[in-house]
């Protein structure tokens, strides 16, 4: 248990009986009364953002998170088995986890995994992914008013809109976090 006062930005507490993390904290002093503090914490299963009022002296519970890095193995129904690189220990990830870049995970991929007391509570795909296009619309001649886009299919059944110049083989860089086409990679 540590004091409201060593809180810090970033931390991973039990708030309520659920895991948040500590997004800000502010200490406040008014004239009248006692200080204390707001936080605003977001809640790791849901997505919450949260807001309390803790005083200075208020005891809370700052988890021990260890995060590391895991290889992505294979897709077991709703969970994504990954491996420890160091004791090639096994386990299985929720989906939900991963968020919106889940569908971005190859096999044999780095991916970062945070777990407390056995229990994997964050997930995280590498910003970056390298795909290869497996379909490519031809580009229409003549159609290269500024910016112009086409949608192609890569290796894992994703559709993105690229430039005109992409074809069908090309490997390219797609940004997990958004889904958007960063580069063509030779």
């Amino acid at each position: 248990m540590a004091k409201a006062s060593e809180i810090k930005v970033g931390n991973i507490l039990r708030f309520n009986g659920e895991l948040v993390t500590v997004i800000e904290i502010l200490h406040r002093t008014p004239g009248k009364g006692g200080a204390f503090y707001l936080g605003k914490f977001r809640n790791i299963k849901t997505g919450k953002i949260v807001e309390a009022r803790l005083g200075t002296d208020e005891q809370v519970e700052i988890c021990r998170v260890e995060t590391s890095d895991y290889q992505y193995l294979y897709e077991e129904g709703d969970y994504f088995v990954v491996m420890d690189n160091e004791s090639f220990e096994q386990f299985s990830v929720a989906k939900d986890l991963f968020g919106e870049s889940a569908k971005f995970l190859k096999e044999g991929m780095n991916v970062i995994v945070s777990f407390e007391s056995e229990e994997p509570i964050m997930a995280q795909a590498p910003n970056f992914v390298e795909l290869v296009v497996t379909y490519a619309e031809p580009a229409v001649k003549g159609d290269t008013s500024s910016g112009a886009q086409k949608m192609v299919t890569t290796e894992n059944g994703i559709e993105i809109r690229v430039p005109l110049f992409v074809n069908e083989g090309d490997k390219l860089k797609v940004d997990t976090r958004t889904g958007e086409y960063v580069e063509r990679v030779k």
